[in-house]
């Protein structure tokens, strides 16, 4: 966790062109905090390992970065700096390469944003692909699902909006700093994600956005999602960029099949050549995902265990069967205190045993969603 008085080193940091993840990292490394290495000199930047170009960079733009105006400007557009370091920096996004050394936020990132789906399509949607986004975006949110999007005209709009009219929450990821809304004709679209889910960027206030930003928006999309889901789109456009990020970092891609003769489908056609799951409703996405019911999930996050011991033993759960010698091999607990601690938690029903000593999370709860493993 990054103390607020610290926070204002990495966002004058972010402003520098060229300081990236990586050299964030070695100026922690060499210096023990951001803010010890906003001062440094020179030549101990240099023995941090930096390269002369980033030595450069630094001397010239820290003189001119005023960092309490900047943490003013952040507090006046409402927006919260997130590092990688912070609880809540989406857990699934540090898994890729490239992730981002700090996000910006406008709105609120909340657990349940975990079960997380990009959607995205072409900005010139056909009616086919505006009804077909905004049937399974209103089914994902009804089924607990947040739906992440590039906030774009077209596929992107319809996503957001149907999941927030379904009463559900959706997440924008920016290509420009959150100060800027583009296209400015979904200013009001902004507005209602913020209070039903968050505005992302990786760009300080200021950032204009340029066509170099967006496929690095787009890696962000795909890298905290569970999986992406292209409704419609060109051979060349930025929703495939998107599901080809996605395979790329081990995430799900999902394809809705169009007319062999629109140019819209063209890419989602060619995505299901390629191996992407033919999707003809939400219950497609969720069973290709194994989900049982989200809101079980997320009920399962929100025990509070009576012990460390139990505390420890949830995290080592899932809907997924565990036996209990790799529940000690993973906690590193006893297995005498494994075991008599289970059995506690198998009579207050936050655990189940599902034969051969293996056990699953396990709470009675309405289920909106369940898929049946034979």
């Amino acid at each position: 966790m990054v103390s607020s008085q610290e926070i204002k080193y990495w966002v004058g940091f972010s402003l520098i062109p060229g300081i990236g993840r990586a050299k964030l990292t070695q100026l922690e490394s060499r210096f023990g905090s951001l803010a010890e290495a906003w001062k440094a000199a020179s030549a101990d930047l240099r023995q941090s390992g930096l390269d002369t170009a980033s030595i450069r960079a630094i001397n010239m733009w820290r003189p001119r970065i005023s960092l309490d105006e900047e943490m003013a400007k952040l507090e006046r557009h409402r927006v919260e700096v997130l590092t990688y370091h912070d609880a809540t920096y989406p857990a699934r996004l540090k898994e890729i390469y490239d992730y981002p050394p700090l996000l910006y936020i406008r709105g609120s990132l909340l657990p349940e944003d975990e079960w997380c789906l990009a959607v995205v399509g072409t900005r010139r949607a056909t009616v086919y692909g505006r009804q077909v986004a905004e049937e399974i975006s209103a089914d994902l949110a009804r089924n607990k699902i947040t739906v992440v999007s590039g906030l774009a005209l077209g596929i992107d709009s319809v996503a957001h909006s149907s999941a927030l009219a379904a009463g559900g929450r959706s997440i924008a990821v920016f290509a420009c700093g959150l100060d800027i809304v583009y296209p400015g004709e979904n200013a009001g679209l902004a507005r209602q994600i913020v209070e039903q889910g968050a505005l992302i960027s990786e760009y300080p206030l200021g950032t204009r956005p340029k066509a170099d930003k967006f496929p690095r928006r787009n890696r962000i999309m795909s890298g905290m999602s569970l999986g992406v889901l292209v409704v419609e789109a060109s051979e060349t456009s930025g929703a495939m960029i998107t599901a080809h990020l996605a395979a790329e970092q081990n995430r799900e891609v999902f394809a809705v099949p169009g007319s062999i003769i629109s140019t819209a489908s063209r890419g989602t056609n060619r995505l299901i050549q390629e191996g992407a799951k033919l999707v003809r409703g939400h219950s497609d996405i969720l069973e290709e995902l194994n989900l049982t019911t989200v809101a079980r999930q997320m009920e399962m996050k929100e025990i509070i265990p009576a012990s460390d011991t139990e505390s420890r033993l949830l995290k080592e759960l899932s809907a997924e069967p565990t036996h209990i010698d790799e529940v000690c091999r993973s906690s590193g607990l006893p297995a005498s205190d494994v075991s008599s601690t289970l059995a506690i938690m198998e009579l207050k029903g936050m655990v189940k045993q599902v034969g051969n000593m293996n056990y699953i999370l396990a709470r009675e709860a309405r289920e909106e969603y369940r898929v049946i493993v034979d």
